[in-house]
């Protein structure tokens, strides 16, 4: 999944003190609302989401979309596609934010009914450029965007292409655009998982003629800018400057092509009237490290569904070293196939794996994880547990089948990763 934010010149009452109004596309069963709202006792001032949209095209019940009602209500929601959706019915609003689908990036062909970026999902970006174009002169002022990391490296054989194609877009719309990869446990949480965020800057707010006004955008990246304030870092090479072509037709066609095998795109950059600055950097935290042990039920709690009894060889076969042979599905062919192996079970004094969407359901695999209990029996985690990786309150999905809770958490962000960005959005609408 991939982040964004802009706030938007039209729209002011924020500035008066007011709440910035948030509009949440492809909004699983909200993350990022849980983020910048809170929820309980931890219920956060700043944003308020006043139109969301939700819906998985591949099944027939709406699973995320029932969760999303349980838990916030029914009155923000719209659970069809979004292509579907007319801009006319997104309210004007602040803040953008998404975490797009990350499936099925290819080549960006032309922009011709705002689409480009071929795959059943990768597609679905451009419907975020439809809306921002559309939108006109009320485009929200900020965008928060949060997708896979791999995304800085889309596609194999043009690397950095579908990534540059995303920026020219959102530059030729006005926009400031940083970004930064981040492990959330990096920064003391308790899931390690990688993805990039980006934060947009409308033309004509105060962010975008601050960082205008800088001798050196670089700053912006390693001192000043919203993602640094939140998930600090060092530089750890030297910046990296390039030039985006206009046309983002031409840059899908060109970009990257001599050297297609390296990225140019590093772990965080800026982009500013057209010239993208670039550097690799390191994480900078001394906070203590949250580790499985510390959001394990107690063994009264875990039903027995969750125990492994039977198929232990399996298990450790899936997660063993590999070279062997095999054939190629057609039967024409054999190879040999190798791979490492992992650790099972999983180290209980260290963050979780990043949890994937198979991570359900007692069928031996390679990516659940396994953990050993106190009583020295091997199970798997449950829904709370993988809840609580991800930064949801307890039973946020209760209602939905033990599979399909581990599916949401296997496609959400970490929830903390969004609260942090958006109270440094905010410390930075206030300072500017």
């Amino acid at each position: 999944m991939l982040i964004f934010i802009i706030l938007s010149s039209m729209s002011i009452n924020y500035l008066k003190g007011g709440d910035i109004k948030v509009v949440e596309l492809f909004a699983g069963v909200g993350g990022f609302r849980l983020g910048l709202e809170g929820w309980g006792n931890r219920k956060l001032k700043g944003f308020k989401t006043i139109w969301a949209n939700q819906y998985e095209p591949t099944t027939n019940i709406q699973h995320a979309c029932d969760t999303y009602f349980q838990q916030f209500g029914k009155n923000e929601l719209v659970c069809k596609l979004i292509e579907q959706v007319k801009v006319d019915e997104i309210p004007d609003h602040d803040l953008l934010v998404g975490g797009f689908p990350c499936q099925d990036y290819s080549v960006a062909r032309t922009l011709r009914d705002a689409r480009g970026l071929e795959g059943k999902k990768g597609v679905l970006w451009w419907e975020i450029y439809r809306i921002l174009k559309e939108k006109n002169e009320k485009q929200p002022d900020f965008l928060m965007l949060e997708n896979v990391d791999r995304l800085l490296k889309s596609p194999a054989n043009q690397r950095g292409r579908d990534f540059a194609v995303m920026l020219t877009t959102l530059n030729n719309l006005g926009y400031a655009v940083e970004w930064g990869v981040i492990n959330a446990a990096d920064y003391g949480m308790p899931q390690r998982r990688r993805r990039v965020y980006i934060m947009g800057y409308k033309k004509g707010t105060k962010i975008y003629k601050k960082i205008l006004s800088l001798s050196k955008p670089l700053l912006w990246i390693t001192k000043l800018g919203v993602i640094y304030k939140a998930f600090p870092v060092e530089e750890i090479s030297d910046v990296k400057e390039l030039i985006l072509d206009k046309d983002p037709v031409l840059v899908s066609n060109n970009f990257n092509k001599t050297s297609s095998k390296v990225g140019p795109f590093e772990n965080r950059g800026i982009v500013l009237n057209g010239k993208i600055y670039t550097i690799k950097t390191k994480p900078i935290s001394n906070e203590p490290k949250i580790t499985i042990n510390d959001i394990l039920q107690e063994e009264s709690e875990v039903a027995k569904e969750f125990y492994i009894t039977t198929g232990i060889d399996k298990w450790k076969y899936l997660k063993g070293s590999k070279n062997e042979p095999r054939t190629s599905r057609d039967g024409k062919h054999t190879f040999i196939y190798t791979e490492g192996s992992m650790v099972f079970p999983d180290k209980l004094d260290e963050p979780s794996r990043t949890i994937v969407t198979g991570e359900g359901g007692p069928t031996p695999s390679r990516f659940k994880h396994v953990i050993k209990t106190k009583s020295g029996k091997l199970r798997r985690l449950t829904p709370i547990e993988l809840e609580r990786l991800c930064m949801f309150p307890d039973n946020h999905t209760i209602g939905q089948s033990n599979t399909k809770r581990a599916f949401f958490m296997g496609n959400a962000l970490v929830v903390g990763v969004i609260e942090r960005l958006g109270k440094s959005l905010i410390q930075e609408i206030k300072a500017s």
